[in-house]
């Protein structure tokens, strides 16, 4: 008989307890990381000082979903992502149904939410209107009801599941209703008994299914984007949040506040309107040479040329691929992603001779707007939004798992530049 994401999470449990106190007891002196002035100044970056099982980063690899490479993972769907961030194992069929059954049932959006959006301002930002929901659904959280009732700390995952289980179960369906609402595309469109998370989301859109092919493009962006290790600012805003006992409204809605920062979430609507402004510029898809040249006016400029590089990653993106693999089966003859293609091969040779760029290769936003763009998604400001949706499975996994395992609170220490002056002339 299938069990449950709970029954399955608890049955784990009493073994990770035990992995983290013997770390804790055995090996808590042990160092990890050694820090320097530039990194104390420059945001931490590179400094190990948390833990994330959910995923890893590989410079050389990329994107590892509890040790699965995420190429090897293109072909799964959200609902079996979420199953495995959490306990480290894919769904068999029968959980996958009790799982997606279970999810649904969490499915009710409360109508005070859709009075919220209805009455902020016009101009509210596609983000800000998402974030503010979940934060008004706050009113629903479990956690906070069975935390003022008394409940033992062993306990916390419980209620942390059924609130992260809430903003899966709604998130989606939110989302759509923030690009009808604030796109003036219509009556909300009701959320399916019987579609899959993905497909659902695009069918309350309202977007052309195209034969199917805009579900499954659905699909290939939310599992993409899932997570990407703890230290990025949306899944350490929402930790550090959540490590104070916030629950998971309260924390996710951080979290999205600091995907909406433009050095995070707005990278892929960057990228995409490079690659408009080329074909603009020239008239459609644009040759090699002229894209050569373009990239090289871009650089000169002072700017940079968005989706290549990468804070981590030393190789392509192998979510890229992943894009450009899904591009070349469903949409090679559509001349803007032809001219993303035509870009991934021709601006990393010119990054190498520019010389500046430590990576030259293509990140993940190089390609996704451009899929986004030739599925009926060309509102820009909305790009963040899907990246949310996505993103929150790996924030809510992460949360759930760290309310298990009982992390403290977060608090590093800061020292004052006086101190850092101290310490270089020592």
């Amino acid at each position: 008989m299938a069990k449950t994401l709970k029954e399955t999470f608890a049955a784990q449990l009493p073994k990770l307890r035990e992995e983290r106190v013997t770390l804790l007891k055995k090996h808590g002196d042990v160092g990890i990381s050694q820090v320097s002035v530039a990194q104390a100044i420059g945001g931490m970056r590179g400094i190990k000082g948390m833990v994330c099982d959910t995923s890893v980063v590989e410079p050389d690899k990329g994107l590892i979903i509890r040790g699965r490479p995420i190429m090897d993972l293109v072909d799964k769907i959200p609902e079996e992502i979420f199953w495995l961030l959490l306990t480290g194992d894919l769904p068999d069929a029968d959980e996958l149904k009790l799982f997606q059954k279970e999810l649904k049932s969490y499915g009710e959006v409360p109508n005070y939410v859709w009075k919220v959006l209805k009455a902020m301002p016009k101009t509210s930002h596609p983000m800000a209107m998402l974030d503010t929901a979940i934060l008004a659904m706050e009113n629903e959280s479990a956690f906070r009801e069975r935390y003022t009732e008394g409940m033992t700390k062993m306990d916390y995952w419980e209620p942390t599941l059924e609130d992260a289980m809430r903003v899966m179960g709604t998130i989606h369906t939110i989302a759509a209703g923030v690009y009808r609402i604030h796109y003036k595309k219509g009556d909300l469109i009701p959320p399916s008994k019987k579609l899959d998370w993905a497909g659902d989301y695009a069918k309350m859109l309202g977007l052309p299914p195209k034969k199917g092919e805009t579900a499954k493009m659905m699909r290939l962006y939310l599992t993409l984007h899932c997570d990407h290790e703890g230290g990025n600012v949306s899944a350490n805003t929402c930790h550090t949040v959540g490590s104070a006992l916030s629950d998971a409204f309260y924390a996710v809605s951080a979290g999205l506040n600091g995907l909406a920062g433009p050095l995070h979430g707005l990278a892929n609507q960057e990228c995409l309107n490079w690659v408009l402004e080329t074909m603009d510029k020239f008239g459609g898809a644009p040759s090699d040479e002229q894209i050569r040249d373009y990239a090289w006016e871009t650089l000169n400029s002072g700017k940079v040329i968005p989706g290549y590089g990468h804070a981590v990653l030393r190789v392509t993106d192998p979510r890229f691929s992943a894009f450009n693999a899904f591009g070349k089966t469903y949409m090679k003859k559509d001349p803007v992603f032809q001219t993303v293609d035509r870009v991934f091969n021709i601006v990393p040779e010119v990054l190498k001779e520019h010389g500046k760029a430590k990576n030259p290769w293509p990140n993940v936003d190089a390609g996704s707007g451009a899929l986004l763009y030739y599925y009926g998604l060309k509102e820009f400001q909305y790009y963040t939004v899907l990246f949310s949706v996505s993103r929150s499975m790996g924030m809510l996994t992460q949360l759930v798992l760290n309310r298990a395992l009982g992390t403290a609170i977060t608090r590093p220490k800061s020292v004052s530049s006086e101190w850092l002056w101290g310490q270089i002339k020592k």
